[in-house]
């Protein structure tokens, strides 16, 4: 399988290295998510959330713009607010 294209922002590869998330789990929401929220603050970020079930099916977060080229993860987080997907 082809990996995505995308960068990641400077703050987002240091949280995914902080906080032990795996670029396969990254891949896997962006490619598959199960809910998109667009951004609460910038109208140019997006939010794709997805179940880790290596991580007791808490939910990931991918923050990304996808208004550049290519797009570009600005950060990565398990939604502590969130305990399942509707």
């Amino acid at each position: 399988m082809a990996r995505l294209r995308y960068e990641l922002s400077a703050h987002a590869a240091a949280v995914i290295a902080e906080r032990r998330i795996e670029n396969a789990w990254i891949d896997r929401v962006l490619e598959n998510p199960e809910r998109i929220e667009p951004g609460k603050f910038d109208p140019e970020l997006t939010s794709a959330l997805g179940r880790i079930a290596e991580r007791d099916g808490r939910v990931l977060r991918v923050v990304y713009n996808d208004n550049v080229d290519p797009p570009r993860v600005v950060t990565v987080y398990f939604d502590r607010g969130l305990k399942g997907l509707p």
